[in-house]
């Protein structure tokens, strides 16, 4: 089998080159800068909800595995923590610790697992997207917070209160939950539990619209890409992605391993893992005024270096796994 004939070429090959599609658009200017946000609202709030509704709508819970996603989060919360833990809490180590651990698991994990594995990985991938977010973001809300507290504390403001803390957690489970991703996956799984089945005239709308989630999700990676600036960043970006596109994979597919996990669902986790550093980071970085610049340019190097990182990942599980 030829290089090019190999499924982990196939698969991997129409990602980066959409994503170099939107890279060639944003430099060209082909695409205003103030369109973006409008077609970052079409992907996330229209064709994502559609694609994951549509998706978990015929998977019955008894035939999900929730091993994979305790596994996952095993790996994460130890690398996160011992992140925090080695910079000290504050929120410029917490919004890192962040982007060395939150994966890019909708706009390029779910086309490439869905390309390179089938529907049988992407309901894996889903069922971890569900929490994904819950679990990462409500952790690192909470941290956030009490490292702002401890701030403030230093410079004589208010004390952080047990109250205090209870309304931050629900706050951020709040929104974590109500969120275009983890909804419609939550909502397709419950309909599918009825025994229902989506009338033709539904099905297919909801169809068409998932099939363009992939394309324009990942052009909208590369127009970001377009307006990066990595000067003075490149060294401490440098690290951050490699935590995230290699660190994390190890030690979640040991954590996998270690939990008796093989076969494709450990393949999707380690590939999740190895998935560059998603948006969200930059939000935490810009709504707390810290390493906005640095989190930016971790971003960017994390999805160039994913090109090779992987494809060395994906090449060495189907060697070893045969997935």
């Amino acid at each position: 089998m030829s290089l090019t004939d190999h499924p982990v070429f196939l698969s991997l090959t129409p990602v980066f080159l959409l994503i170099a599609v939107g890279y060639l658009a944003g430099q060209m200017r082909w695409m205003r800068t103030e369109s973006v946000p409008d077609l970052s609202n079409l992907v996330f709030l229209v064709l994502g909800p559609a694609l994951l509704f549509h998706t978990m709508s015929t998977v019955q819970i008894d035939e999900l595995d929730l091993r994979p996603v305790g596994a996952y989060f095993l790996a994460v919360g130890v690398l996160f923590g011992l992140s925090v833990l080695l910079r000290g809490l504050s929120c410029r180590s917490v919004v890192l610790a962040l982007a060395g651990t939150f994966s890019n698991l909708v706009m390029i994990g779910i086309t490439l697992v869905k390309l390179a594995y089938g529907q049988a990985g992407l309901v894996t991938l889903l069922t971890l997207i569900s929490v994904h977010s819950l679990v990462l973001l409500t952790a690192a809300t909470i941290m956030l917070e009490l490292a702002q507290a401890r701030e403030e504390r230093e410079q004589h403001a208010a004390p952080l209160t047990l109250q205090r803390v209870a309304r931050i957690a629900l706050s951020a489970m709040k929104s974590a939950l109500i969120h275009p991703v983890p909804l419609p996956i939550l909502c397709g799984l419950l309909f599918a539990q009825t025994g229902w089945v989506l009338p033709g005239v539904v099905q297919l709308p909801l169809q068409l619209l998932g099939s363009a989630f992939g394309p324009l999700a990942l052009v909208l990676v590369g127009v970001s890409l377009a307006g990066l600036s990595l000067r003075g960043h490149w060294g401490p970006a440098l690290l951050l992605a490699a935590s995230k596109n290699l660190l994390l994979p190890m030690m979640v597919g040991a954590s996998a391993w270690a939990l008796g996990i093989d076969g494709l669902a450990l393949v999707v986790l380690v590939v999740a893992a190895g998935l560059p550093t998603g948006a969200n980071v930059f939000l935490f970085a810009q709504r707390y005024q810290v390493v906005q610049d640095l989190t930016t340019a971790a971003m960017g190097v994390s999805t160039l270096l994913a090109l090779l990182t992987l494809s060395g990942w994906m090449l060495l599980l189907s060697w070893l796994v045969g997935v």
